[in-house]
């Protein structure tokens, strides 16, 4: 039977608890061994209640138990943040201290002597923040991911470009402040926490590198949201995901709608938008 006491605790984190926790209430080692006895271990004194397979929260949690004041970030974080997917076989955490990172089984340990301001609580599972974990993960990623993973920040409102510009200028010197700070640079004007699609976003971002005037980006026209309007130019621009082929009857209902308020309505695949960006280029108003 498990202890009461051991059972409140995981209740509160996910069925997960650790070794260090239990000695901190006290216990000793030698009851600590007894009542985790049959427990499923994950990593190192670290247990799960239950016998199913873990869920991604319970690896998470997990990984921040590992000891204290821990948190995910790195890759992990992306994840928690829902700004880049990762699957990888270990999860990444940082813990305040120097020395360079080490993996113990399914985790890979990094330390950090400035973590004072960039950790936060997200859904009850300690994070470092989004602009943190954007910071941390520019040096190995491609410009491509990058600007892929900092636009969902956005977009998801997860940060803003200018916290990431003041991270990326409080530390000049850290390895990819002076890339990470450009690509604020970037995205600092343009209104990407309006987009509900990444197409939408990258949609925004080819149009900036060409010049083109800035649209607004979902809002209602003629009673009905618009993906990009340029009010003025009476124009609306519909970037079509999957969802399209689903919806006919309700984009043929939008699309009178505009028209009959005056409105030129074109639309574009969303695949193109990051295939053939001269596509869209091709429908979009002239640059500015």
């Amino acid at each position: 039977m498990i202890h009461a006491d051991l059972r409140a605790l995981a209740a509160l984190q996910d069925d997960v608890v650790a070794s260090w926790q239990l000695i901190g209430r006290r216990w000793t080692k030698a009851a600590v061994r007894h009542r985790t006895a049959g427990l499923r271990r994950l990593n190192g004194g670290v247990f799960l209640l239950g016998h199913a397979e873990p869920t991604q929260r319970q690896c998470w949690r997990a990984a921040t138990l590992t000891a204290p004041n821990t948190a995910l970030s790195h890759f992990s974080g992306g994840a928690a943040h829902q700004v880049r997917p990762w699957s990888g076989a270990y999860e990444t955490v940082t813990r305040p201290g120097n020395g360079g990172p080490r993996r113990y089984g399914g985790v890979l340990v990094m330390h950090s002597l400035v973590l004072d301001g960039h950790l936060a609580m997200l859904d009850g599972l300690p994070v470092t923040t989004a602009e943190r974990v954007l910071a941390d993960l520019t040096p190995v990623l491609d410009d491509r991911a990058l600007r892929k993973a900092f636009r969902e920040a956005l977009r998801l409102k997860a940060t803003t470009a200018g916290k990431v510009q003041r991270l990326a200028d409080r530390y000049p010197h850290r390895r990819g402040s002076r890339r990470l700070a450009a690509v604020a640079g970037l995205y600092v004007r343009l209104p990407i926490h309006r987009c509900r699609s990444d197409a939408e976003a990258m949609a925004l971002e080819v149009l900036d590198a060409a010049g083109v005037p800035i649209p607004e980006v979902n809002r209602r026209f003629a009673g009905e949201e618009a993906d990009l309007c340029w009010p003025a130019l009476r124009l609306i621009i519909e970037i079509d995901g999957p969802q399209f082929h689903r919806f006919k009857d309700e984009d043929a209902r939008k699309t009178a709608a505009w028209r009959a308020a005056g409105y030129d309505v074109r639309r574009i695949p969303s695949g193109d938008v990051f295939d053939h960006p001269a596509r869209l280029l091709a429908i979009a108003p002239r640059p500015a």
